[in-house]
């Protein structure tokens, strides 16, 4: 197996992936019983090679999911073949990797719009206006 090589300069070594195989559960027939097809890909995140802030990045997206010693672990069951599983695990991490890599665009927040800020106040004129026609007359007066 080759070296994996996504976009932002990543490579991911293929010595670094760990395979684990047991059995699925789910379709298959008594196939399921005797063939180990589910597919744990288990990945060390110091081993890939990035550039550092890509790296952090990676880092900070992947905290949540981490298993002890950096770890990553993707599990793929949903095929009945154990090729076809490893090949899904793969696509996963690829996916997630990609997704960690990309700088997330910093949200601009929107002002309040003028029509919004014109009904607002023509709201609490009236209910302004409500509130002074119940005050009694003599207060008025005063």
């Amino acid at each position: 197996m080759e070296d994996i090589h996504l976009s932002h300069n990543i490579v991911i070594p293929s010595s670094a992936l760990q395979f684990r195989f047991s059995r699925s559960s789910g379709k298959g027939g008594q196939n399921v019983n005797k063939v180990s097809t589910k597919v744990e890909l288990c990945l060390n995140i110091g081993s890939i090679r990035c550039p550092n802030a890509v790296q952090k990045r990676i880092e900070t997206y992947f905290r949540s999911r981490m298993r002890g010693n950096n770890n990553i672990c993707v599990v793929s069951q949903e095929s009945r073949s154990q090729w076809q599983n490893k090949q899904r695990s793969i696509e996963k991490l690829v996916r997630l990797i990609e997704r960690a890599s990309r700088v997330e665009k910093k949200r601009i927040p929107t002002g309040k719009t003028s029509g919004a800020n014109e009904r607002r106040l023509t709201r609490k004129k009236e209910r302004s206006e409500t509130k002074r026609s119940r005050m009694k007359r003599i207060a008025r007066e005063e």
